[in-house]
């Protein structure tokens, strides 16, 4: 299972499903924080790590699937595992195509249950470390000088110093020292890797598909 810095949360109004859950998770050394309702877990603060959501679909106030396309409106991410003791294959489709990692019919097997936080605390670790990244990259970004910034997506499209030059009406030799600069800044070994940057930053637009 993963590192003991994880967090599961439990939303589901049945007491003994939550004891018994939480017994389970943190048998492994997991951190369990139990929910008897939507409007009891949003009382609680963000986690600091990793953390994945075990959802009962039925729920006193906001259904399990209502939540879940609260959190989709407001961008907030965090992999779901429903579970359920009245689960239907419409449900269950709507739930899988919101993105829940599992839909789980109780009682299910408690493997089954911790195969799928497995799955969701990993993917909630992997999103937390590329926004971390791209934190980083942003920064970096942000801290270059207006003309920096302004050279760096035409040069991440391949176009020449003297095309650059060109564009913005001043001399070669000045966006070649502007480019070493932003390299330099940017920590961009390559300019590949300096094009992955400002990819990751958004700063060029989609190419749109010919029809």
């Amino acid at each position: 299972m993963p590192d003991a810095n994880s967090t599961v949360f439990v939303i589901d109004d049945d007491p003994d499903v939550r004891a018994s859950v939480g017994r389970l998770l943190r048998s492994l050394g997991l951190e369990a924080q139990l929910f008897a309702s939507v409007s009891d877990f949003l009382k609680s603060g963000p986690p600091d790590g990793p953390s994945c959501l075990v959802l009962d679909v039925r729920l006193p106030g906001r259904s399990g699937l209502d939540f879940q396309r609260e959190l989709a409106a407001a961008k907030k991410e965090i992999p779901i595992i429903f579970v359920t003791g009245h689960g239907d294959i419409p449900m269950s489709v709507q739930a899988m195509k919101g993105g829940a990692i599992e839909f789980l019919t109780k009682p299910y097997r408690d493997q089954d249950l911790l195969d799928a936080i497995e799955v969701g605390l990993a993917r909630d670790r992997d999103r937390r470390e590329t926004e971390k990244a791209v934190a980083s990259i942003r920064a970096r970004f942000e801290a270059l000088t207006p003309r920096e910034r302004e050279i760096m997506v035409p040069v991440t499209q391949g176009r020449l110093c003297k095309q650059i030059a060109a564009d913005i009406g001043v001399a070669e030799t000045t966006v070649k020292v502007h480019r070493s600069r932003l390299m330099r800044k940017m920590k961009a070994g390559s300019l590949p890797e300096l094009s992955r940057m400002a990819d990751k930053l958004k700063l060029v637009p989609e190419k749109r598909q010919s029809a």
